[in-house]
């Protein structure tokens, strides 16, 4: 059985609080970069909060990510450090205003009790916490390569990075102590630190034969033990086409009397100079930027093994990923002002014909491009939700980073799922103007690229499948993250959509048991400013379900007002999915006054969680 694909992505948006109503696109401002003093003023801003909440001395923090953010604002993302070492899955999101002042942060709790005391049985007293290993690094990475297949070779030499890594326990709150297991909420668990361990967080990223091996290893630096583990390959299987679209029209460079699949248009450096198409001709590599006599390319059909990678059918599969690839930058730019993956318009490449038959495509850390195979149980997987969602992977890897195990990578792959829907609707409108499209998209993955019409995920009801699940449960955290993705993915239907209140419907959710029991959606469009704005600007590493239930609230009550049909339609989606509790809709479209503050207090009774 072929695996499910891992999908990675996340979004931007701003804390600066939008008019009620707004529908057109906040554009984000030019692509910018802090220099080393302005990202030390920074660093003194959230250094001065320290008292406030708490934290001694030993607590610091280390700017490790920033991209652009809305009406002229800039996004940090800076790394909580325990005496100098980063605490894995601990950070502050920053949004800062034009003179690089802190307007919001969203911050996770993970640090709290170090220095504090207390932290679980097996680890009483963090006060005094020691951050030197017994075990050095070296010897990490030979326990964590452990288990590798024989002859397998590195594709990037491995690292290993000293971390404190936060153990975590989920504890019942108060009110859910006596509840079944099976009736518990996302919202009835709060995620707490057990103990703190000192570790390596080493990535392994190697290849045996055609198959990529990558992955992540905890590795406990006073035992070498294994503490956790996780795939870190962000693979889809299935999506690709023109072939599949038909005729589309594709940006080329002319240069040496030859044309070549590099796009002058969208982004800027990266490996080939710009975003780029190339020929692995089944090799495992990128290989070389697609080149033609003419500027007419491929023949429409399904690869044939055996052929020329570089003839019409050989050129098809490069024509489904420069098509798709294409929509994806021109749709985060045109509806959110978002420049390629990084939001500093630096641009990638996607690499075809990667080995032979290959039932595969996957998005790769090591050169932020992405890789898909021609299939054999699929056909070429170069559709356009599968290239939106393996580049949402890289839009993600640049923002959030949501780490890709448990419930944060649940949503990781969840975001990509959206990214892919949103890239369809928007591609099959013509690909053009500032809004995502009401319709065009089937709210399946990968639909095209399957031969048994079975697609690889439905938004609407995600355990179709019949592995993924359609709601939260205390089991999610054990699933495969595309199965864990599910819950999220059928969020964002209902909130782009809506439910429906027959049984019968598979849009009907038992969760949903306030006025109406068909709850409205608020169309795509403002579903997804919603949840670029949540990943990118609130989102840490480590959110889980309920923290991002919390955190869309947030957003969408920025973005239209606070007691806005779409904080509701977002409250409400969330219930459907067991986060949280359902609430009744009002009959118009926003309210203000007392209505508004009893809507607000429900809700922030509903999803309160621990922040510094």
């Amino acid at each position: 059985m072929i695996p499910q694909p891992l999908f990675r992505a996340v979004l931007l948006g701003a804390a600066i609080a939008l008019a009620p109503g707004v529908h057109g696109a906040p554009m984000m401002s030019a692509p910018l970069k802090l220099d080393t003093q302005a990202q030390t003023q920074v660093i003194s801003q959230l250094t001065a909060r320290r008292p406030a909440i708490g934290l001694d001395a030993d607590h610091g923090y280390r700017v490790v990510a920033q991209h652009p953010g809305v009406q002229g604002t800039h996004v940090v993302r800076a790394a909580h450090l325990y005496k100098g070492v980063r605490i894995f899955g601990s950070e502050s999101v920053v949004v800062l205003d034009a003179r690089q002042q802190i307007v919001s942060e969203s911050a996770s709790p993970r640090r709290l009790q170090l220095g504090r005391g207390a932290a679980g049985a097996l680890s009483p007293v963090t006060t005094g916490f020691d951050t030197t290993p017994v075990v050095k690094r070296k010897a990490a990475i030979s326990a964590a390569a452990k288990g590798s297949p024989s002859g397998a070779v590195n594709v990037k030499l491995p690292t290993a990075e000293l971390v404190i890594y936060p153990v975590m326990r989920d504890e019942r709150a108060p009110s859910a102590i006596a509840k079944p297991d099976s009736d518990l909420n996302a919202l009835d668990l709060v995620e707490t630190v057990d103990h703190y361990a000192l570790a390596w967080h080493v990535r392994v990223r190697m290849r045996s034969g055609e198959q990529p091996i990558f992955y992540d290893v905890i590795v406990d630096a006073r035992t070498g033990d294994t503490i956790d583990r996780w795939n870190a390959l962000q693979t889809v299987e299935g999506v690709g086409r023109s072939q599949y679209s038909g005729n589309v029209p594709l940006s080329t460079t002319f240069e040496g009397n030859v044309y070549k699949m590099l796009d002058p248009q969208r982004g800027k450096g990266g490996v080939f100079g710009a975003m780029a198409i190339t020929n692995a001709n089944h090799a495992t590599t990128s290989g070389r930027v697609y080149t033609n006599s003419s500027n007419t390319w491929g023949d429409g059909k399904q690869f044939v093994e055996g052929g020329s990678t570089t003839g019409a059918n050989g050129q098809t599969a490069a024509v489904n990923a420069m098509w798709g690839l294409m929509n994806t930058y021109d749709l985060h730019l045109n509806v959110l002002g978002w420049r390629a993956l990084d939001g500093q318009d630096t641009a990638s490449h996607i690499a075809v014909h990667v080995n032979r038959g290959y039932d595969n495509a996957y998005y790769s850390d090591t050169c932020r491009c992405m890789f898909i195979g021609d299939g054999t149980f699929f056909t070429n997987l170069a559709a356009i939700d599968v290239v939106g969602h393996e580049m949402g992977h890289g839009i993600t890897a640049a923002t959030s980073n949501l780490v890709y195990t448990g419930e944060s990578g649940g949503l990781n792959e969840s975001s990509s799922d959206i990214a892919g829907e949103v890239v369809e609707a928007y591609a099959r409108a013509g690909g053009k103007g500032e809004v995502v499209p009401a319709l065009g998209n089937d709210w399946m993955l990968g639909s095209e690229i399957v031969r048994d019409g079975k697609p690889l995920r439905w938004m609407i009801k995600p355990s179709k499948d019949g592995s993924s699940r359609d709601a939260w449960s205390t089991s999610l955290k054990r699933l495969d993250v595309h199965y864990s993705s599910g819950p999220n993915n059928r969020m964002f239907y209902f909130l782009a959509r809506g439910s429906a209140a027959d049984k019968t419907n598979d849009a009907w959710s038992s969760y949903l048991k306030r006025r109406p029991l068909a709850m409205t959606g608020i169309g795509i469009d403002k579903a997804f400013r919603i949840w670029f704005r949540a990943n990118t600007t609130k989102f840490t590493a480590s959110t889980n379900y309920a923290d991002a239930r919390a955190k869309m609230i947030e957003s969408a009550g920025e973005l239209y007002g606070t007691g806005s049909r779409e904080v509701v339609a977002v409250t409400r989606a969330y219930a459907a999915i067991n986060v949280g509790a359902d609430i009744d809709e009002l009959a118009t479209a926003s309210v203000a006054g007392p209505a508004a503050a009893a809507i607000t207090a429900v809700i922030t009774d509903r999803s309160s969680v621990e922040t510094d």
